[in-house]
């Protein structure tokens, strides 16, 4: 007899606010057996006090039981304020929850994103609309939670008029990108999958721009930590992999929810399958399982629900190695190991246009993608959302227009 667990379609999105639930928890279990509470809480404290700009690995400045613990923490307040706000658990749900816990490991923690979210709120206040419409770009927004910690690190107002300058710009950022990522998508076509990651790489190059203007100069940080070094969607699909096939035949261009065209078992079988592959890379490659790593890994899980998969990601991944043969990086380096995984950003190319198109994505977004982060000063976490939005604006009409004249002829 296959082995099974109970699953009823019906109550899908239940399920899936349950395993984020415990996947949160997860998380901070896994802290308590890194680190003592003490040890813990001295280490959230520290990556809150820290400046969070790219690349600060929390488990450098925490640990790893304050690095998790404060992910867990995140992954969980937003699962929360997701719950709060009304909205039915799906695709979109797990690859936001994902990509917090993730990068709460390199950036974000449980007191800088909160100004983003209450300006996202106020601008549905705003907008006399629910909070539900807008969340999840709040969450994502969170991206610029940098700015936060960088404006109150600034010293020169004192400490309380440090945190209002703080939270406020934080709350302003909030409250643009709504508009902001409205209009980004559109212009990448739902080929980038972290969007707001390009919205928020522009507001952030404009605030950089700003600050540098009146004076401010960025600290350049590498915080790099080294030595670090399916199941249950298995059961809940009857013991099988029947389906999964299916699932790679979507392009995974937004909107992709694997979770309403295939299923929740299915989509957990993807998610395992692209984070092991993701993992397998790290290690291989001779790369460091650490803060942003993990964050990266966490991401392509995520979005194992919302557009990745292994037939879409591995094209763009291996444009980004291939072009480190020609280029003059390693792919050692800390902005390569990342720039390999994020590139999965542009997976939707592939999965349209064929692996060929994902290739050439890839080692243009290698490119990019290194030589963009001066523009907004480390501020935008999703630097490689950033850069992605500008290879979809320059190679997406490319090829639309080659395929075009193909057709033609």
């Amino acid at each position: 007899m296959k082995p099974s667990l109970p699953y009823d379609r019906k109550n899908q999105s239940l399920y899936i606010q349950r395993c984020m639930v415990v996947f949160a928890c997860a998380l901070m279990l896994l802290a308590l057996t890194q680190d003592t509470p003490m040890g813990i809480f001295r280490g959230v404290s520290q990556i809150i006090l820290t400046r969070a700009g790219l690349i600060t690995d929390s488990i450098m400045i925490g640990g790893l039981g304050g690095a998790f613990f404060n992910s867990g923490l995140v992954v969980l307040v937003s699962a929360g304020l997701l719950r709060a706000a009304k909205v039915p658990f799906s695709g979109i749900s797990i690859a936001c929850l994902f990509l917090m816990g993730g990068f709460s490991l390199f950036g974000k923690d449980i007191w800088n994103i909160f100004p983003i979210i209450g300006g996202g709120f106020l601008y549905s206040r705003y907008k006399r609309e629910p909070f539900g419409k807008y969340i999840y770009i709040s969450l994502f927004g969170t991206a610029l939670a940098p700015v936060v910690t960088e404006l109150v690190s600034l010293g020169r107002m004192g400490p309380t008029l440090n945190y209002v300058w703080g939270m406020g710009m934080g709350v302003v950022i909030g409250f643009i990108l709504p508009p902001i990522s409205a209009f980004t998508i559109r212009v990448h076509q739902g080929y980038n999958l972290y969007n707001v990651g390009f919205s928020a790489g522009l507001v952030g190059m404009v605030l950089a721009s700003i600050f540098k203007s009146f004076g401010h100069t960025f600290e350049v940080r590498l915080e790099w930590s080294v030595g670090n070094n399916l199941l249950l969607g298995f059961f809940w699909n009857g013991g099988s992999f029947l389906g999964l096939g299916k699932l790679m035949t979507h392009s995974g261009r937004t909107v992709s929810d694997f979770t309403q065209t295939e299923g929740l078992p299915v989509t957990l079988m993807n998610m395992g399958t692209v984070g092991l592959f993701a993992t397998g890379y790290v290690l291989l490659s001779g790369g460091e399982l650490n803060g942003p790593t993990i964050g990266g890994i966490l991401s392509i899980c995520g979005f194992g629900a919302f557009g990745k998969h292994l037939k879409n990601i591995i094209p763009v991944m291996l444009g980004v190695v291939l072009s480190s043969f020609i280029m003059v990086w390693s792919l050692k380096d800390p902005n390569v190991q990342l720039a390999v995984l994020f590139s999965t950003g542009l997976a939707p190319i592939a999965g349209q246009f064929g692996w060929k198109w994902g290739i050439v994505a890839g080692v243009i977004h290698a490119s990019v993608v290194l030589n963009v982060g001066f523009l907004h000063a480390g501020l935008n976490l999703y630097n490689n959302g950033f850069a992605a939005g500008l290879v979809c604006v320059v190679l997406v009409p490319l090829i639309e227009a080659l395929q075009r004249r193909d057709e033609d002829i």
